[in-house]
């Protein structure tokens, strides 16, 4: 008997391929928060997603890219949760949070290093990449809203720890880094800077 190897879910995100249409952003709030959709995320000024935009500075010039959660493997949100309501799901390797189990406290907000969580406005409990309506999708074994609507397939997901995946294959074909390494997070998602 051989032992399967664990599913490690990544996402990658295209910087040379995204043309700025915000279509990720729509389909994540109509896919995970169609409740909220007139409101706004606060101190986002922008819809309740969980993909936010953000500009870094890049060969001397600035470039818009869109973060969301990094998927951790040394996360910070499970670490600094005291009381286990974070964690990584054994079978895909996400971190997801325990709604039952969380208090709202948002430790696991003011603790991660891409400031990608942000507080429910009515519940004050903490939301995430990737939200309830794409975590059916992909238990389905469909993408997530934001890489199934993306026009100019600027966005995969997939397993990482599978070489013959679409997206192992992709990050081998093109030149990636992942976001704040000096964190010591270990994230899961992947920024293509060049081809």
């Amino acid at each position: 008997m051989t032992d399967k190897k664990q599913k490690k879910l990544a996402h990658l995100f295209d910087a040379t391929q995204c043309v700025g249409c915000s279509a990720c952003i729509v389909a994540c709030a109509q896919t995970n928060y169609p409740d909220m959709l007139t409101g706004e995320v606060a101190g986002w000024e922008w819809l309740p997603s969980n993909i936010r935009k953000v500009t870094v500075e890049r060969a001397r010039r600035p470039v818009q890219i869109l973060v969301q959660c990094q998927q951790c493997e040394n996360a910070p949100c499970i670490s600094t949760c005291p009381f286990g309501a974070n964690y990584h799901d054994p079978e895909t390797g996400l971190v997801k949070t325990d709604p039952s189990r969380c208090v709202g406290c948002n430790y696991c907000i003011a603790s991660c290093p891409y400031d990608v969580r942000w507080s429910h406005p009515e519940t004050g409990l903490p939301m995430k990449c990737m939200g309830e309506g794409c975590h059916e999708l992909v238990e389905q074994g469909q993408d997530p809203a934001c890489v199934a609507v993306c026009p100019v397939h600027a966005r995969m997901f997939g397993d990482v720890s599978d070489p013959e995946s679409p997206i192992s294959r992709k990050l081998r074909a093109v030149k990636s880094e992942k976001l704040l390494p000096e964190k010591g997070t270990k994230p899961n998602f992947f920024v293509v800077v060049s081809k």
